[in-house]
């Protein structure tokens, strides 16, 4: 069962511009809760901002950061965290999550890199996640991220992941992509990762599509439809972790609406099968 700050419950979908007034020119709800990165919308007004208030009016909302580079060894920019807090109280948002990685030092470096999985970058980036709630006067949501390299490693990445969101004490976003991406390019067992999270820190799940490089090389670009071995996957997070709100991301090689919501409504069809199942066995 969810026991954390997250609201949102069911099916969700990754909001887009692209689609954006395909979508809400739909006459019913097929999607229970959205999901946007707010650096696109903090500073945007005038028709668009107007679209993304009454979209937010009309769905509940969660929000997936691309630039708070929480483990950094550059100091956190609090004046966008002050900026930050302010757009999440405007639209009413209480469940804020962000990637566990970086992407600055001095200066931005246009993509996710890896944290080096150590027992001091461990204590240097709880230690940041905790300031950032201090600021938010919210519980965040880290994410298990892809990576293609472990520079330093010293501990493994499911054993860091844990270690993070424990001392940090915050809750955790589980994507399902990545634990199968990673567990082909870096040789572990997906169902294994995904069964050593702490249930009751999850406050959503992720899944997404990929690219495949090579039959060991697999790409996280959230450019095509879920594949199979990742449905089975969340299909078993579902019986170990109980059935948790899960959202759609779609970033390129965007289909037409319609399609976006097949996939949704693929998730639900988890869903539902599990919660039948655990009436079955109550």
């Amino acid at each position: 069962m969810n026991t954390t700050s997250c609201p949102v419950s069911g099916a969700g979908l990754g909001l887009r511009r692209s689609f954006m007034d395909e979508f809400m020119a739909l006459d019913h709800e097929p999607v229970d809760f959205l999901e946007v990165a707010p650096e696109n919308w903090m500073k945007i007004g005038g028709v668009l901002g107007k679209k993304f208030t009454q979209i937010a009016e009309r769905y509940p909302m969660v929000c997936h950061g691309l630039s708070l580079s929480i483990g950094s060894p550059a100091p956190l920019d609090e004046h966008f965290l002050i900026q930050l807090k302010k757009f999440l109280d405007k639209h009413n948002v209480t469940c804020y999550s962000e990637h566990l990685s970086y992407c600055s030092d001095d200066g931005h470096l246009y993509d996710l890199m890896p944290i080096p999985f150590t027992e001091e970058a461990v204590t240097h980036t709880a230690k940041r996640i905790q300031r950032v709630q201090e600021i938010l006067e919210r519980r965040i949501v880290m994410e298990n991220v892809s990576y293609y390299a472990a520079p330093g490693q010293e501990m493994t990445e499911i054993d860091f992941f844990n270690a993070v969101v424990k001392q940090a004490d915050c809750d955790l976003l589980l994507d399902v992509n990545n634990i199968y991406v990673n567990s082909i390019n870096h040789n572990y067992d997906a169902e294994n990762y995904m069964k050593s999270v702490d249930s009751s820190r999850i406050a959503y799940i992720h899944v997404a599509g990929h690219y495949d490089e090579a039959d060991d090389l697999k790409i996280d670009t959230h450019g095509a439809d879920v594949i199979n071995p990742v449905w089975q996957l969340l299909e078993k997070a579902y019986q170990h972790h109980g059935v948790v709100p899960t959202l759609l991301e779609r970033d390129f090689n965007i289909p037409s609406v319609n399609d976006l919501i097949k996939e949704v409504d693929q998730i639900r069809h988890y869903q539902a099968v599990q919660e039948q199942a655990n009436v079955a066995t109550a």
